[in-house]
């Protein structure tokens, strides 16, 4: 079969690795309809984040399971399935508390000696603790698919960042990041009733979507002109909970500083450089919340995928570009340079 490999940083190929097949009882193949590629991807693309050379890639993708071990009860051939980022057993004490991202038996698509997303077919462990089946008619509407798609990561990591954030009816929200997790923390915290949420992002195609998904006001500034701007927006006390989806010093420090005394900060962004932009004695002072982390997209699927299949929620916009499988080193190009915001794999 063919999938995306990673050979150095900007090095991304498409090649014909060893089919997907049958390993363990546990396991089952599924023949990939959708994949994508995640801004957390490009840390590897940039060399920000090590791989080894000929590495599997990609963590996002939905399809239809072809086979299945004789362990397997929970799907079966023929089923339309998505897999959240990382798999998990589903049974051990982790999982049973929802932190599906800690399970004992767990791991990240594309890790050494397993398959990544971003190829023709997965060989899916743990089939039963990860795969959620869609409704069949879906295969046919492809605007579904693709909002679907997203339940796989950003959506469940920008559900994630406003649960952390403590996100509720009435709240103002600030939500630091105009990228895919950021968009879809605005939507999610538009589905949690916030009253008032504020975008922070410079980039007019990705801030009307956050208008689109629920965004009342953006700021375009970044950092201490954004926090004077947020403060002015909210009367110079801040909001009440900020999402933070990008991980660097700068927007934690912005984060921070733009939360209201007494709230929450939210924090999904995967963090890489030196600093925190964390300062615990203001933290103290100012009684703050953090809270955040590797989102266990797994324990959300289930309440999402009710609201994207009535409509009241659509995740779909934030993919901007569709590539083949062919095309999938372009697709990396376009989101490093920031030309694509998101963009879907269709193999």
């Amino acid at each position: 079969m063919r999938a995306t490999v990673i050979h150095a940083p900007h090095d991304i190929r498409v090649e014909e690795v060893p089919d997907a097949a049958i390993q363990r009882p546990e396991d089952a193949v599924v023949r990939v309809l959708r994949a994508c590629i995640c801004g957390s991807d490009l840390w590897a693309y940039r060399g920000e984040a090590q791989r080894q050379p000929g590495q599997r890639i990609g963590h996002e993708f939905l399809g239809v399971v072809e086979e299945t071990g004789p362990a397997v009860s929970g799907v079966r051939a023929g089923d339309l399935v998505v897999a959240p980022f990382m798999w998990s057993d589903g049974t051990c004490e982790y999982c049973k508390e929802g932190l599906y991202t800690s399970c004992d038996h767990g791991g990240f698509w594309g890790s050494v000696g397993h398959d990544g997303g971003q190829g023709e077919a997965v060989r899916v462990p743990h089939a039963d603790g990860t795969l959620v089946k869609l409704p069949a008619e879906a295969v046919s509407d492809d605007h579904l698919l693709t909002g679907l798609l997203a339940l796989s990561d950003v959506m469940g990591t920008g559900h994630h960042a406003a649960l952390g954030a403590g996100v509720r009816p009435g709240s103002t929200v600030a939500v630091v990041g105009d990228g895919a997790v950021g968009l879809c923390g605005v939507l999610a915290a538009k589905r949690l009733g916030a009253e008032r949420i504020i975008a922070l992002g410079r980039h007019t195609v990705r801030t009307d979507i956050a208008r689109l998904f629920g965004a009342t006001d953006v700021v375009a500034e970044r950092g201490e002109a954004a926090e004077a701007a947020v403060r002015e927006l909210t009367g110079g006390r801040g909001a009440h909970c900020v999402i933070e989806a990008v991980g660097t010093e700068q927007s934690m420090r912005t984060a921070v500083n733009i939360t209201r005394d007494g709230g929450a900060v939210g924090y999904v962004g995967v963090p890489h450089g030196s600093g925190t932009g964390l300062d615990l004695g203001v933290m103290f002072d100012r009684n703050l919340t953090l809270r955040g982390g590797v989102a266990p997209v797994r324990a959300y699927i289930p309440e999402l995928l009710e609201d994207v299949l009535s409509g009241a929620i659509d995740p779909a916009p934030v993919f901007d570009r569709a590539v083949s499988l062919d095309e999938v080193p372009d697709g990396y190009r376009a989101m490093d340079d920031r030309s694509a915001l998101k963009v879907l794999i269709k193999p």
